[in-house]
């Protein structure tokens, strides 16, 4: 409803919901979003074409109303080259890929960011700016004794190595079995587990999450409490 093209446009203020965590609120989205897709090449062609050419300024633009409130804010995008995509990653300060360790995953990662490279340089000509602060690969759903992962991760640590998270996201069934109920790891209880598998995915979790914080709090230019 923010992006919309139409007079039925709302403000990100008006959709924002609050979660179960403290400062944490979310704007969800729904199948509508995809319309997004559809009207932004029609607004393109359209007889005032001049809010379908600058299309990629429309998150950053609706974010501008609630800088204030928030500190953070993580957009999740479909692994498709769309115009939600775009939009988005032009919105963004910093970029999280994630890559699951596997020839066939790695080379469909490589492809899609070979043609993002094309496409970002096509609407950076259009006024399109994209300053990140940093950019990195996230290894998930890793195996660590699978020994073609293994080798997959050690090759992506030498071609990529200041773009790799050091923090490999272990593929759990106890992350798997907190998502059937809707729940993250941090919300479930350790005794619903077997310890090791919970300790392992927590572990894992941790790890992760406190190397992306400072890298946060590096982009600030603050130090960590």
């Amino acid at each position: 409803e923010t992006l919309r093209y139409d007079d039925e446009r709302r403000p990100i203020s008006t959709v924002i919901r609050p979660t179960n965590f403290p400062n944490l609120d979310i704007v969800p989205a729904s199948l509508d979003l995809q319309e997004y897709e559809y009207d932004t090449p029609v607004a393109l062609t359209s007889r005032d074409p001049s809010e379908g050419r600058a299309f990629f300024t429309r998150i950053s633009k609706a974010l501008e109303e609630v800088d204030d409130r928030y500190d953070v804010v993580v957009i999740d995008c479909p692994p498709q080259l769309g115009y939600l995509t775009l939009t988005a990653l032009t919105a963004s300060t910093s970029v999280l890929v994630t890559v699951h360790p596997q020839m066939l995953d790695v080379m469909s990662m490589s492809q899609f960011l070979l043609m993002l490279g094309g496409i970002l340089k096509t609407i950076r000509d259009a006024g399109a700016e994209m300053k990140l602060k940093w950019f990195r690969y996230l290894v998930t759903r890793f195996e660590p004794t699978d020994g073609p992962q293994k080798q997959m991760v050690g090759f992506l640590q030498a071609m990529f190595p200041d773009q790799m998270l050091s923090a490999q996201m272990v593929k759990s069934t106890a992350i798997s079995d907190a998502g059937i109920t809707k729940q993250t790891l941090y919300e479930v209880e350790r005794a619903q587990f077997v310890r090791s598998t919970y300790d392992r995915a927590i572990t894992s979790l941790n790890a992760v999450n406190d190397e992306i914080v400072d890298l946060v709090h590096q982009a600030w230019g603050r130090d960590l409490p």
